[in-house]
Formats: C-alpha cells, sequence, structure tokens
C-alpha cells in the first residue's frame, strides 16, 4: 500500500494519487491508502463500502454539503506516472479527477471544524458501466450516507462552477420491411428508405431552451447511429436508427421519454439507455454562499455528471473542480499548479467559520 501524506502541499499530493495505478475495477490501493490516511483524522468517522470511502464531520452544524469524487481513471496512455512541468503537472488522472480528490483530501486533514458539516465522498468505478459506480451503489444501498443540504461533485470544471447537469436518453427507432433480391426491389419493402421521416423530423425539430436558476440550458435531440442492410444485393428488411436525447434538467426520465414519444409518433421506441439530470439549486443558502465565493457567474453543465446521483437523492449539486474537462481522457492530461491551489482556498475559505 502506498502511503499519502496529506500535510503534504496540494501540488506533490496530487502527483502522490496520480502515481498510485487505479485504472477501473483495480482500485484497491488506492483506496486502502485513502483509508488509512483518513483513519488518522480523530475529527472525521470513516466508513468504507467496497473501494468507496466516507469521512463525515459531526459537529451539529445546520448545514451539510457533500464534497465527491472518484478515484478510479481510464487505461494509460502513455501518461503514467505524473511529471510537473513548470507550472502544469501531466499525467493520468490529473484532470479527471486527482485533482480535485487530492483538494478534497487536503479540506479533510484541514478542516476540523468547519462552517458546516461535510461528507467527503472517494469512490470507485465512475469511468466505466453505471452498474459499476461506486456513488451510484451508495445512493441504492447506502443513501444516509450521501444525505446534505448541497453537494460538490470534484469534476473537472475548469475551476468555475458548472451547475446541476443534463439528463440523457438513448432510443433505437425500428422500422422493419420485406427482403428481396435488389434486382427486383418492388417484390420487397426497404426498412432503411423507411426510417426517412425519422430522420426528417430530427433535421426540422429545434431544440427547446429553459432558464434554471438563472442558467440557460439547451436541448439537443440527435441521431447518433444508424444501421442496417443484410447484403449489398438484399433489399433489407430492418432498419434501426439511435437517437440521443438531451434535455433539461426540468425534465424527469419519464417527460423525456413521453417527449420521444410525441416527436416519433407513429414508430416505436426502445430505451437503451437513460439517466436523469440535476437541478442546479442555486438558491439554496450554501449553493449560493459557495458561488459568491467562487465569485465567477457560474455555467449551466451541457453534459451528464455523478451530480444526478445526488439530484435522484433530492440534494441539489454542482460540478467544481481544477482542471479543463478537454484535457480529461487524453493522452496529455494536465492541470494547472494554479487551478489546485485556487480551488483549494475557495473551498477552505468557504468552509472557515
Amino acid at each position: 500500500m502506498a502511503i499519502i501524506d496529506l500535510n503534504t502541499d496540494i501540488v506533490s499530493l496530487t502527483a502522490a494519487l496520480v502515481d498510485i495505478a487505479s485504472e477501473s475495477l483495480d482500485e484497491q490501493e488506492i483506496a486502502d491508502s485513502v483509508e488509512h490516511a483518513l483513519l488518522g483524522l480523530a475529527h472525521l468517522e470513516v466508513v468504507r463500502d467496497g473501494h468507496t470511502i466516507v469521512a463525515r464531520t459531526h459537529l451539529g452544524r445546520s448545514e451539510r454539503v457533500v464534497i465527491a469524487g472518484h478515484l478510479d481513471t481510464v487505461p494509460a496512455n502513455g501518461n503514467f506516472p505524473s511529471r510537473l512541468v513548470g507550472d502544469v503537472l501531466h499525467g493520468l488522472g490529473t484532470c479527471d479527477m486527482k485533482g480535485g480528490v487530492a483538494v478534497a483530501l487536503k479540506l479533510a486533514a484541514s478542516m476540523a471544524a468547519p462552517v458546516r458539516d461535510v461528507t467527503y465522498v472517494f469512490y470507485d468505478a465512475e469511468e466505466i458501466a453505471a452498474e459499476f459506480n461506486g456513488l451510484g451503489r451508495l445512493a441504492r444501498e447506502r443513501p444516509e450516507l450521501l444525505a446534505g443540504d448541497f453537494a460538490i461533485l470534484m469534476e473537472p470544471s475548469d475551476a468555475g462552477v458548472e451547475a446541476g447537469c443534463q439528463g440523457t436518453m438513448r432510443v433505437d427507432i425500428r422500422t422493419t420491411g420485406e427482403r428481396a433480391h435488389a434486382a427486383r426491389s418492388w417484390m420487397g419493402s426497404n426498412a432503411i428508405h423507411a426510417l426517412g421521416p425519422v430522420l426528417d423530423r430530427l433535421n426540422t425539430y429545434v431544440p427547446r431552451e429553459v432558464e434554471i436558476d438563472g442558467l440557460l440550458y439547451r436541448e439537443g435531440l440527435n441521431a447518433v447511429g444508424i444501421r442496417g442492410g443484410v447484403a449489398g444485393n438484399v433489399i433489407p428488411d430492418e432498419g434501426v436508427v439511435t437517437v440521443n436525447f438531451r434535455f433539461a434538467p426540468d425534465r424527469s426520465e419519464a417527460e423525456a421519454h413521453e417527449h420521444l414519444q410525441e416527436t416519433f409518433e407513429g414508430f416505436g421506441l426502445t430505451v437503451t439507455d437513460s439517466a436523469p439530470g440535476a437541478l442546479p439549486g442555486l438558491q439554496q443558502p450554501a449553493a449560493a454562499a459557495f458561488v459568491a465565493a467562487v465569485g465567477a457567474e457560474p455555467r449551466p453543465k451541457f453534459g451528464w455528471t455523478d451530480v444526478a446521483q445526488f439530484s435522484v437523492l433530492g440534494v441539489p449539486a454542482v460540478n467544481y473542480g481544477p482542471g479543463d474537462p478537454i484535457f480529461a481522457h487524453k493522452a496529455d492530461e494536465q492541470v494547472p499548479v494554479e487551478h489546485l491551489h485556487r480551488v483549494l482556498e475557495v473551498l477552505t475559505d468557504w468552509l472557515t467559520p
């Protein structure tokens, strides 16, 4: 087990975490290291669930906030271990999201008596299928560990607040026909041609824009895949177009599905993937104070993140972490040293009595 020193500076701590290999489903060593470090802090109750570590203060404050970050990374791509070049730390997970995890660990170690009670969550398996996600597992099986008035997910956000997130739903729209020899096409029925009206509706679709908590969310409806065909000389008897709907967080999954049924009336839909959005909740006192502490205008989150896990539990959440998300999963993944210091300073000030 690697020993991590929570008293070291934020850059060194981030590098130490990066240098512990933790690809998804291989998080035991980093989880052991994090647990060992946190167990040495008398002001925290530490709970382990698989390779997810939860640490909580119990000070009787009027508000409780949750600060969460995942421990796993995507597979290495010639970017392991870490290396510091000037004012930029390079390496697997620096941006997504061991820089954010390092910030949370520094807060856990240094804030023995924060102005708000804090629950720190360091979870496994975020980068793979949702069934393995440690935060989702807690939400389903031990939701009391995630209870709070407000949550911050240490998702790389260019050190700015990205509030809430869009929901996402993928559906397959299937048409059927009758096979025939392509030289005698009139003897069959072309299922791919029958998809034409679906594509027409997508081409003419006008995405909805909705303002929530002063943030403008823009929806999107797009074909992301199409398949069909048997052979080069056969009229296809099946065509399938896969459609992805990115919906604003004021819609539930049921409402999103109803909208797709209305949009593609006359066609059958098969839902293949679905996840709810998350409302920003910026009117909550803790959220408003946090946005003020950051000192920059929040932005809506276009895309889905684990803040939705909190939304399901009725906990408003934002994305806030060091690193530009465009570097996530890239061979040249990196985080600016200035981001690490700035995010740590903002959160420290926000939690200081």
